[in-house]
């Protein structure tokens, strides 16, 4: 569908929002950039093309609410951050996270080293955008007790030594994994883990 595709415009709705009021930055075009991910972001809650990579059982829809909730913090849509929140909370987890902290359906694929490390930051991004004074889903946990911590704890052994990774290797890329991966950052600060920032 390509929806994958524009997650890095992430950058751009979270850098304009960091600018917005920079001495020199017009209102006018904050405005517009604002109105265009707007757009953008209902055209992907109601298109089907949309609706169907929202279904996705597997990273591409874990990328395609990190979207969501990137576009409509900056486009003030806060319906759409609460039913990101739910979709986090009531599938994305329940439906992806084992509970060894690992992304089965990541480990299936023929790059799941690659793909795990994809997943795994975008969860984290994911439960950073989303959180709020009122509610942490950093400290979210399912009833099983499944959580975020427990995936950033289960990859974090093998980006420390990439040939510790017990399952099979890449079949492309393998070699250019892992870089200074933002689920480290952010779980720990997050986290209160400071051997993860030093790692990062």
């Amino acid at each position: 569908i390509g929806i994958i595709d524009t997650l890095h415009l992430c950058e751009v709705a979270l850098a304009a929002q960091a600018i917005a009021n920079a001495p020199g930055v017009s209102a006018d075009t904050i405005a517009g950039v604002r109105r265009w991910f707007g757009d953008y972001l209902q055209w992907m809650l109601t298109d089907p093309n949309g609706r169907e990579e929202a279904a996705t059982k597997n990273n591409h829809s874990v990328a395609y609410w990190l979207q969501v909730a990137v576009f409509a913090r900056f486009a003030g849509r806060d319906e759409a951050l609460t039913e990101a929140r739910r979709v986090f909370r009531e599938i994305l987890l329940p439906q992806q996270l084992a509970p060894d902290g690992s992304f089965p359906r990541e480990l299936a694929r023929t790059k799941p080293y690659g793909y795990s490390i994809f997943q795994l930051d975008n969860v984290a991004l994911l439960a950073e955008v989303l959180t709020t004074p009122a509610e942490n889903l950093w400290q979210f946990a399912l009833p099983d007790g499944r959580r975020v911590a427990q995936a950033v704890a289960f990859l974090a052994p093998y980006l420390a030594d990439r040939e510790r990774w017990p399952f099979a290797p890449d079949i492309a890329h393998f070699e250019a994994w892992p870089i200074r991966q933002p689920a480290l950052l952010l779980a720990g600060y997050r986290l209160g883990r400071p051997d993860y920032l030093a790692f990062w």
